[in-house]
């Protein structure tokens, strides 16, 4: 069943005294369960693409429909909800509150539903167990690693249960094994039923996704279905195992 089904898509961004099309006419849908990664090189159109998709930016022309529900035409108000009911990001750059906890940073989405406090902390504290963070909950960023608070980022992404989980360059402020560690809780998760969609301009990450989009000029120039590395295999082979920080027994 397509959870995301855009047709025609397009951007254009006025500048000086004319535009820029950012997208040009991009048709295309992307599955349930699918694991989804978009390339191209600077100017291409995947980040406006994945605004987009992410309901951070509206379309000039066009139709997106996710999970049935036709985006287009929503007010800025019923865009945010749509957000916070559907879909999980996951930065480059973690977004974490500097002074807050691990727990209470993945709490945030939280704070304007329905649950009462303790419902929404249980919620969070089971997030951070399902990305191996159990025994971090009372840290601060700053007394973590970055894969540590790449993992925070996606429990609080994780906590509304989204239907969609968007990550923009999620191992670009990341050493090579940390990496290899978010890329195996993302394919963990994917294989649990998640949908993802990650945007980035790295080939070696790329090749963890089971399909390969590449964008040129605004356009889809190429979108190939693609038999994915395993990153926890890779992570064996290094000889990282299966210890507390590796992702891939965070989620077994």
């Amino acid at each position: 069943m397509a959870l995301i089904a855009v047709r025609d898509l397009s951007k254009v961004y006025p500048m000086g005294g004319g535009t820029v099309r950012a997208l040009a006419g991009v048709t295309m849908t992307i599955d349930e369960g699918e694991f989804v990664a978009i390339m191209g090189p600077s100017g291409s159109g995947k980040s406006t693409f994945m605004n987009l998709l992410g309901c951070l930016d509206t379309a000039s022309a066009g139709s997106y429909l996710l999970a049935g529900e036709e985006v287009g035409g929503m007010s800025s108000d019923e865009l945010a909800a749509l957000r916070s009911r559907r879909i999980g990001f996951v930065f480059q750059q973690f977004n974490l509150l500097p002074r807050t906890t691990a727990l209470d940073n993945a709490m945030l989405p939280l704070l304007y539903g329905q649950l009462n406090k303790a419902a929404r902390y249980a919620r969070a504290r089971e997030r951070l167990e399902l990305v191996g963070l159990g025994n971090r909950l009372d840290h601060t960023p700053a007394q973590l690693s970055g894969g540590q608070q790449q993992r925070v980022a996606i429990a609080r992404a994780l906590v509304n249960d989204p239907v969609l989980l968007l990550a923009d360059e999620p191992t670009g402020a990341l050493d090579s094994r940390t990496s290899l560690e978010v890329m195996a809780l993302f394919q963990a998760l994917n294989q649990q039923g998640q949908t993802v969609v990650m945007v980035t301009h790295e080939p070696e990450v790329a090749r963890f996704a089971s399909r390969i989009v590449s964008f040129r000029d605004g356009r889809l120039l190429e979108d190939v279905p693609h038999r994915p590395e395993r990153a926890a295999g890779r992570l064996a082979a290094a000889g990282v195992g299966r210890s507390q920080d590796a992702a891939t027994g965070a989620v077994a």
